[in-house]
């Protein structure tokens, strides 16, 4: 790893009039904390400021509706009336921290229980054009409220994505061929510089690919990011899937576009490899490049290890890097990594939790928080937990097709945050495998006639972790069969 003082990570970043500390994003991630009225409430305020201690280089509140159309929870931006409580917000995020901070815009098309939904074909001209203007003047209110630039949300489920999407049929100039696809999406970006001026970022977050079948991949995204970036776009955010096309249906609830496959291409889990969506903004980065423009490109999806983040920039994949769930579950990371801390950062183990709250309509927070929290533990103790005077005890047992760990409790001053569990397969180095919140774990990852060795280390609020335990070693059966 290289020292910190020459991590492209950490290197400042131009866009627009803003200038970004580092290339850590903190993308637009639901939290269900905002009550149906709207506003800015006491927990949405004290989450991002929990991540704005963190000192990502760039915060993206979460999607906020630019027009008045029914919801559950969900900010607004789509009268003059939120303008207050997202000024409170931004100055608040000012005083506390470097970061820069922009609200991420959004429109959507109904949806109701019975399993209808509203498609764009349904849209009126007139709707069109209050499309237009509902995002002019909301991107207007997110300056008035003295944010660092907008975010256009084009991506995922909703409107400005579904008339990007193969799936928009319209007959007029607003659908079927690409170029016809691209024209309220590019009348959205025009109205809302038009609104803002030129000395206020805009950026877009859009999909690389809709992974859905016949839709759109990236040799359709990066001709639409390179209109975006030829009409001045100051970032492009690259996200994928999230459609309503693959979307499970549930009896007496409302479609919800994160439950099928393009749902897991947006938040890969533990069953998809690192970095498994960034051959999409590589591929448009490389493409923007070919064509004379620079345009900043955040890179998401599955960036494990601060090594993983550094070699996208390296590799001139991305300009910056996309981290919700890592951010998530410790929003000091790269404060962290600039002291570095490295070893302290608390890493995220993709069992999606978060994603299946949000699927059911609940507060968005981490699996491993301590109970009841709704904000992630904060701490600056530099005391590490330790083991008990028998030590931790590590033991491993096969059964019923998996490996069972048990280990004795560590102690520390504060609590216990998570223990990581460590694995070899065959002699081959150790890598954190997975973690828990109790001293009890099972490793259902394993096939007959593997050779795993385990340890494990406790960490506390601060990341701090323990000394590792002893090592515990266990050959799987082989599995027998005949012919």
């Amino acid at each position: 790893m290289k020292t910190t003082n020459s991590m492209l990570l950490l290197q400042p970043l131009q866009i627009g009039t803003m200038t970004l500390q580092n290339r850590f994003v903190l993308p637009a991630m639901v939290t269900r904390l905002s009550g149906e009225d709207g506003y800015i409430n006491k927990d949405i305020m004290d989450r991002y400021l929990r991540y704005a201690k963190g000192e990502s280089g760039l915060i993206v509140v979460e999607a906020m509706a630019v027009h008045s159309a029914k919801s559950g929870p969900l900010l607004r931006l789509s009268n003059d009336s939120f303008v207050a409580g997202h000024r409170e917000l931004a100055s608040r995020v000012h005083d506390a921290s470097p970061s820069k901070i922009v609200p991420q815009i959004i429109h959507f098309l109904k949806v109701a229980r019975s399993g209808w939904r509203q498609l764009v074909s349904d849209l009126s001209l007139d709707d069109v054009k209050s499309i237009v203007h509902d995002y002019g003047a909301a991107a207007a209110r997110a300056r008035e409220a003295g944010y660092d630039g907008v975010e256009l949300h084009m991506a995922h489920a909703y409107t400005l994505s579904s008339f990007l999407s193969t799936y928009n049929m319209r007959h007029d100039d607003y659908g079927g061929s690409l170029e016809n696809r691209l024209r309220l999406p590019c009348e959205v970006l025009a109205e809302v510089r038009r609104q803002v001026g030129k000395n206020f970022p805009v950026g877009i977050r859009f999909l690389g690919e809709e992974c859905i079948k016949d839709g759109f991949t990236v040799v359709d995204s990066k001709k639409i990011a390179l209109r975006f970036a030829k009409m001045g776009a100051d970032y492009i955010s690259l996200s994928a899937g999230g459609k309503f096309e693959d979307a499970v249906k549930k009896v007496n609830a409302p479609l919800y576009p994160y439950t099928g496959y393009s749902g897991e291409r947006c938040m890969p889990g533990r069953n998809y490899p690192d970095l498994c969506n960034l051959y999409m903004p590589a591929e448009i980065k490389r493409y923007l490049v070919m064509h004379g423009l620079h345009t900043p490109i955040v890179a998401a999806g599955k960036i494990s290890t601060t090594a993983q983040a550094e070699e996208i920039l390296e590799s001139q994949s991305a300009d910056l890097v996309g981290l919700a769930r890592p951010l998530l579950i410790d929003p000091d990371l790269p404060k962290k990594i600039k002291e570095g801390k490295d070893e302290t950062v608390i890493r995220c183990s993709y069992v999606n939790i978060c994603k299946n709250l949000d699927e059911n309509f609940k507060t968005v927070r981490c699996f491993y928080w301590p109970k009841g929290m709704i904000q992630a533990p904060e701490s600056d103790d530099e005391t590490p937990p330790q083991w008990n005077a028998s030590g931790a005890q590590l033991s491993v047992e096969y059964k019923h097709g998996k490996v069972s760990l048990t280990w004795n409790a560590a102690e520390d001053n504060e609590g216990i945050y998570i223990y990581d569990i460590y694995r070899s397969i065959e002699g081959q180095p150790f890598e954190r495998h997975h973690a828990s919140k109790s001293n009890h774990f099972y490793d259902t990852e394993v096939v007959g006639g593997d050779a795993l060795a385990y340890y494990v280390v406790a960490r506390d609020f601060a990341g701090n972790c323990s000394e590792k335990s002893e090592e515990a070693a266990i050959k799987i059966p082989e599995f027998e069969y005949s012919f």
